[in-house]
């Protein structure tokens, strides 16, 4: 099984786009289609009809992004990585490329 690239909780930078340059944490990822939701980023105004549960009006939402505009962002360089595959303390892991550090 190959690792993925991004994954949810990870917290990445956009490279292109009108967030470019923007960091926020991946909240769900969808792999068939190669998307990711990441907490405040992609925000839109959305319509929603009034429920029992809540009102109407518009809200803001987050809206998907193309994980070929993220990348895992590296804390300790303040910048983002490539990531490959090797071993942390036994065990399969994502390191990156710039700090040499397990994800």
């Amino acid at each position: 099984m190959a690792i993925a690239r991004i994954r949810k909780n990870d917290t990445v930078i956009v490279i292109s786009g009108n967030d470019a340059g923007k960091t926020g944490t991946v909240l769900s990822v969808d792999t068939k289609k190669q998307t990711a939701i990441v907490g405040g980023l992609n925000v839109h105004k959305k319509a929603v009809r009034r429920t029992e549960k809540q009102a109407g009006g518009l809200i803001d939402r987050e809206f998907p992004i193309r994980l070929c505009k993220l990348m895992p962002y590296d804390a300790e360089k303040k910048c983002g990585t490539r990531v490959k595959t090797g071993e942390n303390e036994g065990k399969k892991a994502r390191i990156s490329v710039k700090s040499g550090k397990a994800l």
